[in-house]
């Protein structure tokens, strides 16, 4: 991906940032600077940003169990924080943010100034011809004393005092990141992606786990068993409980959390007190995929019963059936209950394991 041209910036070297990135911090350390800067100002403190890369990290970390990279600093902090918190998965950014800025807890300080110690100096290391091998290998001190001899950085530092240490990014750099802003952002997050799918090789919608989903448009699904319920009574597959077409909730078998799609075969309807107790778990497969296959059979022979229910499904299928293959598999007509069971099984089984090797946990109802 390339970056728009400056004659006056070192756009070349400004674009190897992400080069030889083994560790995560440097996106998230970059992402950082540039909200920053988009708020409006040039200079920012170790403490600010590094908050701001912790915030960042949390929803891929805590909601979609990310791998950030081998005994990855970022990662830890927000678990512990998890842990030690009563903050959600789902928490509002601003809402994180306040709680590290008034934070004193120990292990939380501690873990925040390793991440310190090496991305805001190694970042630019593609702008630094003298900084080479044992020449990082100094305090902080001294490294920053050095870095600032340099030329044409993107910022510089003030002298270093901890947390509250303070980069000021150069003036043509702000003009530049201002102006190309969009650029730089998909920029950042193409490489993102693409060093997350390289640590999460068998997770599926890389791209749709960077930040909180938007809104998800299931309409069509839940107009879909409205009609379904019409015309048969249904219970539902986790606590038995007779559906209502009036209050139903759509829930995704395997969590959205981890799929990131609306895929008819992972859709079926709930109660909303049940789709919420289950949030992002996974439902324990012995008891309740066996219900899961009795109700989609169900669905399955009225739509090939009653033309208005096929409609309905034909409507679904345009948005949330991306696979012919999987569609002439699970809903041609003619499937007996043991054959739409064992393709249904094929198709959701190797998702399913591959979230619970994930970290994603086993879930039984209570109520």
């Amino acid at each position: 991906m390339n970056l728009p041209y400056e004659p006056s910036l070192e756009i070349n070297n400004f674009s190897r940032l992400f080069d030889n990135t083994s560790e995560c911090y440097k996106f998230f350390w970059f992402q950082a600077i540039l909200t920053k800067i988009l708020e409006g100002k040039d200079t920012m403190t170790f403490e600010e940003l590094i908050d701001e890369m912790i915030a960042d990290a949390w929803y891929m970390v805590t909601e979609y169990h990310l791998n950030l990279g081998p005994n990855d600093a970022l990662e830890k902090v927000v678990n512990y924080l998890q842990e030690t918190t009563q903050m959600k998965s789902s928490e509002k950014k601003e809402v994180i943010l306040e709680f590290l800025k008034n934070c004193s807890d120990r292990e939380v300080n501690e873990k925040k100034r390793t991440l310190r110690r090496n991305v805001p100096y190694r970042l630019q290391a593609p702008f630094m011809e003298y900084v080479k091998g044992k020449e990082w290998n100094v305090s902080e001190r001294a490294r920053i004393a050095k870095i600032n001899q340099e030329k044409r950085l993107i910022y510089y530092f003030s002298e270093f005092n901890g947390m509250n240490t303070t980069i000021r990014i150069e003036p043509d750099w702000l003009v530049y990141i201002h102006k190309n802003q969009e650029i730089i952002r998909g920029w950042i997050q193409y490489n993102m992606i693409t060093y997350l799918q390289r640590r999460n090789p068998s997770v599926p919608g890389i791209v749709e786990k960077l930040y909180p989903p938007q809104e998800r448009k299931l309409e069509k699904v839940k107009k879909y068993w409205k009609l379904l319920l019409e015309l048969h009574p249904m219970k539902e597959i986790y606590g038995h409980n007779e559906l209502n077409g009036q209050s139903i909730s759509i829930d995704h078998f395997v969590p959205w959390s981890y799929v990131a799609h609306d895929e008819f075969w992972n859709l079926h309807p709930t109660t909303k007190s049940i789709n919420s107790s289950k949030s992002n778990n996974l439902p324990d497969w012995d008891i309740y995929f066996p219900q899961l296959v009795s109700l989609e059979y169900q669905s399955y022979e009225m739509m090939w019963k009653y033309d208005s229910v096929h409609a309905a499904f034909e409507k679904c299928a345009k948005e949330h059936l991306n696979s012919f293959e999987i569609q002439g598999r699970l809903y041609r007509e003619g499937l007996s209950l043991n054959e739409f069971s064992d393709s249904l099984e094929e198709v959701i089984r190797p998702v399913y394991q591959s979230a619970k090797n994930c970290g994603f946990r086993n879930w039984i109802y209570s109520e």
